[in-house]
């Protein structure tokens, strides 16, 4: 790649990192995305009992939210002019977390050009897998540029 190029890209992953944190939703967690490269994304979050079920442990929404997320990220790392939805996603728990810090990392698996696949996987602080997801993100009508939280980290 040409320093141009590499510039280039790296103004796309700060944009998509201040995207996320320009969303309403992420102010209901404690989280933070960081943008590793081409096709991956790291997101940070604090589990916490505010997100607990009944019995104790982080509802599946939260590891849904996580996966989801870190899917997402890696994907539209990939598309520079789009905002990519997603069209689907399969998940799997694999170990309860209470409290602590989580890790959902999230790598692109295939497509460019209208949909993509991606997957991710949580860890916890303990440095176990607890889940395990993967998506399908289509590229959407919406222009990144036209969004005021993706301009903000241009």
């Amino acid at each position: 790649m040409t320093g141009a190029a590499t510039s280039g890209a790296e103004r796309h992953y700060r944009a998509l990192e201040s995207l996320y944190a320009s969303a309403p939703v992420n102010s209901l967690f404690a989280s933070e995305l960081e943008i590793v490269g081409e096709g991956q994304a790291r997101l940070t979050f604090d589990v916490t009992e505010a997100s607990y079920h009944a019995a104790g442990a982080a509802h599946g929404t939260i590891y849904f939210k996580m996966l989801d997320d870190a899917a997402f990220y890696a994907a539209n790392t990939l598309a520079t002019d789009r905002f990519l939805l997603t069209t689907s996603f399969n998940l799997h728990f694999t170990k309860p977390v209470r409290k602590g810090k989580v890790v959902a990392e999230g790598r692109w698996v295939s497509g460019r050009k209208r949909v993509f696949v991606a997957e991710s996987r949580l860890v916890d602080a303990e440095g176990d897998e607890i889940g395990r997801g993967t998506g399908t993100f289509m590229r959407s009508r919406i222009a990144l540029s036209s969004l005021p939280g993706y301009l903000a980290g241009r």
